[in-house]
């Protein structure tokens, strides 16, 4: 009988630190958090557009504008307003006038006042992009918060949640770190500001279409700086002179250009 009940509580220590185990398997590495963490944000019908795979490159709700010609690859579109503000693109109708071309979009342009279907998918795809904002700001448990008092400049990010209650400053170049299955999601309560001629560098197979940037207020990128992610903005988007962006730009206001390059990741 010792025997018996010596080797039945035996099974039972083994069964309590299996279970142990399995339980601190699930608390480390990147990712620790799951989903409301810096899990996958879906954009839904933001990021796959009316009219071509890519999908919305710029997306915004009161104006897109460029001073010189940019070069888009990838859809444009505007909602509630109407197409007269989306300007510097030389918008050409098609004869359905469900969408407008550009010789600067290799994609379509979109607007609110075109005509239907158009109009009632563009409202999907603005409510979609407010449901992504709010899901990436929503987020729990971060990974890192307040990281370099909000300046990264200098910095590698491995994946995972960032938290920050103030601005976040890029300075000078930062990298981000990771796989292609791994995914980053930036909380900023305040600006997003990227200093001229300064790089945010994908290394490690990372993605910027795994790269979420929530930006409560503005969000300005310097000349020449290129940029890697998709940026959810709740104010407003402004690109410096020939910046760049590998990405998107989706702000609920406005999105404006000067000479930019913007490619869908």
């Amino acid at each position: 009988m010792k025997k018996i009940k010596s080797r039945h509580v035996y099974l039972v220590l083994i069964a309590i630190l299996g279970v142990a185990s399995i339980i601190g398997c699930s608390a480390t590495g990147s990712g620790s958090t799951g989903v409301p963490g810096a899990g996958p944000v879906n954009l839904g019908s933001a990021g796959n557009s009316v009219g071509t795979p890519t999908g919305f490159v710029i997306l915004a709700k009161t104006g897109i504008s460029t001073v010189s010609p940019s070069v888009i690859i990838g859809d444009i579109g505007l909602s509630p307003a109407a197409e007269t503000y989306i300007t510097g693109f030389a918008l050409i109708r098609d004869v359905s006038n469900q969408w407008s071309h550009s010789s600067q979009l290799t994609g379509k342009s979109y607007a609110a006042n075109l005509t239907p279907p158009t109009p009632t998918k563009m409202t999907t795809a603005i409510a979609d992009m407010q449901t992504a904002y709010v899901d990436a700001a929503g987020r729990t448990k971060p990974d890192h918060t307040e990281l370099g008092a909000g300046n990264i400049g200098g910095l590698t990010l491995a994946p995972g949640l960032y938290k920050w209650g103030t601005t976040v400053n890029i300075t000078t170049d930062v990298t981000i770190s990771g796989s292609a299955t791994d995914t980053w999601v930036f909380q900023i309560a305040g600006n997003l500001t990227m200093a001229a001629a300064k790089n945010v560098i994908l290394s490690g197979g990372a993605l910027a279409k795994n790269i979420v940037w929530q930006v409560a207020g503005i969000t300005v990128l310097g000349s020449t700086a290129h940029f890697e992610g998709i940026i959810l903005d709740k104010t407003a988007i402004t690109l410096g002179n020939l910046a760049s962006i590998n990405g998107r730009a989706m702000a609920q206001t406005a999105v404006t250009l000067q000479g930019n390059t913007i490619v869908t990741p």
